[in-house]
């Protein structure tokens, strides 16, 4: 079937997008599902800056590329060997497709999937084939996903179903920005009821850390970012202190708030400087937690003694170190109770035509969370 995509076939173009157009909205040929397999309507995908990093060349991947990999859908068609999937369910994307069979699935780490984490690096699905095309071209697949398309033929195992009384532009924000920020909170996190905890780097994932750690009882939530306009919304979302981080004695005013660190530091903002300064405000005993994705180049130096001397964690978070299948649907409960309110991330709502300008929002902080809505 014909379909339109919005298609990555250069990286590193530089901004303004609004100009330059790395992605070019296009006609490209969709296959049908094959055995395992699933075609889904796309209703609504988020930007995210794990798609601005493939476009600007933090996280190369192979182009051509439709990219796209946080999103929400109605199935339309099942493939062979899918029984419990039906046309007219409502879906939830999910970027780590997971075998269920190698050692960390095993273990209970869908994340960690080394097919999962193998065929996303080609850029194909979990069966090893391209069902997008471009003038009889592999076109290769974002995360299993490419859901910056109005249809995507994905693997069953990168899909989760969910009630259908959710909002879908509301469940689209599940599969990256709660998953992944909500989900370091109260998986990789273990934060407690009552404790201290920082979140750096107020993006759409951030500030879902910020929901997630006030859901989770945190006695103190401090909020640390460049923008005034997100410290401002992370205090109308529950955070007790916010910081600007390009203020030169901010780890000081962090320590002193939080009687010498928090107990827990979670890092959204993809550096090496932000990880850096998440370890300085983590007490003695604490843990640092990091979800950012910097550039694979970036080398992280810490003083080795501390983590021995002073008893400290630092461990990394990849899709909220988490079960979708689980999570998603717990994620979606809090939401429907009012206890984790996802619908205040959501800052611009636009056409697939207008992708570019809407990465010009995401790289200028501008936006939070952008949905492409398809209906």
């Amino acid at each position: 079937m014909k379909i339109r995509a919005a298609v990555l076939e250069e990286i590193g173009r530089e901004g303004p997008y609004a100009k330059t157009r790395p992605l070019r909205v296009q006609d490209v040929d969709l296959e049908g599902p094959g055995p395992g397999e699933v075609l889904i309507k796309m209703v609504a995908a988020g930007l995210c800056h794990s798609d601005l990093s493939v476009i600007n060349g933090d996280r190369p991947r192979p182009v051509p590329m439709a990219l796209g990999h946080e999103a929400s859908g109605i199935v339309e068609e099942v493939g062979p060997y899918v029984d419990d999937l039906a046309v007219g369910d409502h879906v939830v994307c999910v970027f780590v497709p997971s075998c269920g069979h190698c050692a960390p699935c095993a273990q209970g780490r869908p994340a960690l999937c080394e097919p999962g984490a193998l065929h996303n690096g080609v850029g194909d699905l979990m069966s090893g084939a391209f069902r997008l095309r471009s003038h009889g071209q592999p076109v290769h697949h974002h995360c299993g996903v490419s859901s910056f398309a109005e249809y995507a033929t994905v693997s069953r195992n990168s899909l989760v179903k969910i009630d259908r009384e959710v909002p879908l532009h509301i469940a689209a924000l599940m599969g990256c920005a709660v998953l992944t920020g909500a989900g370091a909170v109260f998986n990789g996190g273990d934060v407690k009821p009552g404790g201290t905890t920082a979140v750096i780097g107020l993006g759409g994932v951030g500030l879902a850390a910020v929901l997630g750690a006030v859901a989770a009882g945190a006695e103190t939530v401090v909020a640390v970012d460049m923008f005034q306009q997100k410290l401002d919304l992370a205090l109308e979302l529950g955070a007790t202190h916010a910081f600007r981080a390009d203020d030169p004695d901010v780890v000081a005013k962090v320590r002193d708030a939080t009687n010498g660190g928090v107990e827990t530091a979670l890092e959204f903002a993809g550096s090496v400087k932000a990880l850096e300064f998440s370890y300085a405000i983590t007490r003695r005993g604490g843990t640092t937690v990091t979800a950012g994705l910097p550039n694979p180049a970036a080398v992280l130096t810490l003083p080795a003694v501390s983590l021995v001397a002073e008893e400290r964690t630092l461990k990394g978070s990849y899709l909220g170190s988490g079960v979708p299948s689980r999570d998603i649907p717990r994620f979606l409960g809090l939401y429907k109770r009012g206890k984790l309110p996802v619908d205040k991330l959501l800052t611009h709502r636009i056409a697939l035509d207008d992708i570019n300008e809407g990465f010009d929002r995401l790289a200028s902080g501008e936006a939070i969370r952008q949905i492409i809505d398809f209906v």
